[in-house]
């Protein structure tokens, strides 16, 4: 069985660890390699990251133009790869084809992004700010940065940093989720055909001791994490108390509003494919859905139709519309939530649990989940569920709605479904979410915007993604010139 080796100063390098973990097919339980695990690893991070302050200063040097050349090769590699890629992701993930050819495109998008650095990274000048005085502000890179990245995207969130990073002159380490190294392995042989200086980029295995080391390392100057709301709370605290720049995208618990004017066909299909995309496995999933009204709102029934006929099965099968949740403690904790909210006194529309799949009976399956009435004040209505389960709530009005939506601890993604432009205007404007959706299920921003998020959705200042991202991996320098006359005579 093959275990995975780092990416080190330019080659491929066996762990310092002889510890590993395996790493699975969520859908058939296949050990697909070993993964390096373990205290040893903060060896590796430590060879890294002395590569990568090497590779920096030389890197800082090179023009902002010869340096997004490289993002142009980047580009057209993972556009004549995308299919690879996509079986690769499904099969450490679980995603369906769609989805994982779906993910590598928005990491293409941000790499396309990233290629216009040159003029995003521009800075400001006034010539004569006084009597022969000029001042201008510009960006320099930050240093050594990494990125620590979970499972749900193995390809996409990498590059809401990775390229931009570059892009400014900074040197850059990845530590992929050890449950799904293998796409990250796959783009890294990418990355070694670009013409890059030895260290720059390094990608480097573990799990919380190599986290813990990229944390501690006084040479790494900036953080990029996505995960759940309590690691990103520790990534945040221990980076910035040990003096770095960090972003910390944490959880979510994104509320769905339907207002009875709205399409319900229409909003029913959207719904359904928020909640049940990607298996509920992303921090834009739609959770809790509410409807407006005090008449029997007919949302119910046209999701209710269209969910039951989804199919759930291996991801690259054709005609599959979900594939398992990522291991089978997470499918065991969903399963109990359910379980939990039936207790509470929840009704059951449709029962996910103890799904089986002919010819993957070992699989993280379950099928689509749908219950109504849960209780507002319920762990099913209040926790980050991460898995295929909707919950439907009713409320007498916008106002009620949207009060709920504030007194979350989330503030990820808040939606509204409605023909109204008076009620869509007050909702975008006093809802609590960084990334709003009118008439969408999912509310991802375009590359070049950044991933927004609000309260313990998100630690930090600057977010993932386009001008965000710039900013984050640049520190800016204000310089103010005086040159007298007389000097000026002199030459």
């Amino acid at each position: 069985m093959t275990i995975l080796k780092n990416y080190i100063n330019g080659e491929w390098v066996s762990s310092s660890s002889n510890e590993t973990i395996d790493v699975l097919n969520p859908a058939s339980q296949e050990v697909l390699a070993k993964v390096p695990y373990g205290e040893a690893t903060k060896n590796d991070v430590e060879t890294a990251t002395k590569a990568a302050s090497k590779a920096f200063n030389e890197w800082r040097h090179v023009p902002v133009m010869k340096r997004v050349q490289c993002l142009y090769k980047l580009k057209a590699l993972l556009e004549a790869n995308r299919d690879e890629l996509a079986e690769i992701i499904t099969n450490e993930s679980g995603k369906t084809k769609v989805e994982s050819i779906g993910e590598i495109q928005r990491a293409i998008e941000n790499v396309e992004v990233a290629c216009g650095t040159p003029m995003l990274i521009a800075g400001d000048v006034i010539e004569d700010i006084a009597s022969g005085i000029d001042e201008m502000m510009i960006r320099q890179p930050i240093g050594v940065s990494a990125c620590i990245t979970p499972f749900n995207f193995p390809s996409m969130i990498v590059f809401w940093f990775l390229p931009y990073a570059i892009a400014t002159g900074n040197a850059f380490i990845v530590k992929p989720s050890e449950k799904v190294p293998l796409t990250m392995m796959k783009i890294f042989d990418f990355i070694d055909q670009l013409d890059l200086p030895k260290g720059l980029v390094s990608l480097v295995h573990g799990g919380k001791d190599s986290v813990d080391a990229i944390l501690e390392h006084p040479e790494i100057k900036a953080i990029s994490f996505v995960g759940s709301t309590p690691v990103a709370r520790y990534i945040y605290s221990k980076g910035t108390a040990n003096g770095k720049r960090v972003q910390a995208q944490g959880g979510a618990k994104n509320p769905v509003l339907v207002l009875p004017d709205a399409d319900i066909d229409m909003s029913a299909k959207i719904i359904a494919d928020s909640v049940y995309g990607c298996a509920g496995q992303r921090c834009l999933a739609a959770s809790t859905i509410i409807t407006v009204g005090d008449e029997k709102h007919e949302i119910k029934d046209a999701i209710y139709e269209t969910v039951k006929s989804r199919t759930t099965g291996y991801g690259w099968d054709a005609g599959v519309d979900m594939g398992p949740v990522i291991t089978s403690e997470s499918k065991n904790r969903i399963e109990g939530l359910i379980q939990k909210g039936i207790d509470e006194g929840a009704n059951v529309l449709l029962d996910g649990r103890n799904a089986s799949v002919s010819g993957f009976e070992k699989g993280n399956f379950l099928t689509p989940t749908i219950l109504e009435n849960v209780a507002l004040d319920k762990e099913l209505i209040q926790t980050e569920i991460f898995g295929p389960v909707m919950s439907l709530i009713s409320m007498k009005t916008i106002e009620d709605a949207i009060q709920f939506v504030n007194g979350g601890n989330y503030g990820n993604m808040a939606c509204l479904f409605t023909n109204s432009g008076a009620s869509a205007r007050k909702f975008r404007n006093e809802a609590n979410a960084g990334n709003i959706g009118i008439n969408i299920g999912v509310a991802a921003p375009m590359a070049q915007f950044p991933f927004s998020g609000w309260k313990d959705s998100f630690f930090g200042d600057l977010h993932g993604q386009g001008k965000h991202a710039i900013e984050f991996f640049t520190q800016t320098k204000v310089v103010i010139e005086r040159w007298p006359k007389a000097w000026s005579r002199k030459f």
